[in-house]
């Protein structure tokens, strides 16, 4: 799982497709690149430190858990919402695949 880099957030911010959803907001822009890169991002409105990371750490896994479905060579990116905080990891994994479905970057056969 590569990590984006703030140019690249910027990129897909512009230029990107988004969906959203109670917990989530979720960027993609295709990057040409056989891989995908993936970027978190969770405002200090979200929580302090401590409660963000918990956040970050939840996506990420959900992530890393469903990769496998999603096709290669996009950059996306995912926003935690103020309601994320209560979410457990199932609930953020259903959001997450929920909005890629959305956005069509799931593999056919493996949506949810």
């Amino acid at each position: 799982m590569e990590s984006l880099k703030n140019p690249d957030f910027k990129r897909v911010y512009s230029s990107g497709r988004s969906r959203a959803d109670r917990s989530i907001v979720m960027y993609v822009l295709e990057n040409g690149l056989d891989r995908n890169r993936i970027g978190i991002t969770v405002s200090k409105k979200v929580g302090n430190s401590v409660v963000r990371s918990r956040v970050k750490r939840i996506i990420k896994e959900a992530y890393r858990l469903r990769q496998t479905s999603f096709v290669p060579g996009w950059d996306i990116v995912v926003i935690a919402r103020g309601s994320s905080v209560d979410k457990k990891s199932t609930d953020m994994e259903k959001s997450l695949m929920k909005l890629a479905a959305n956005l069509k970057i799931i593999r056919s056969g493996d949506e949810e």
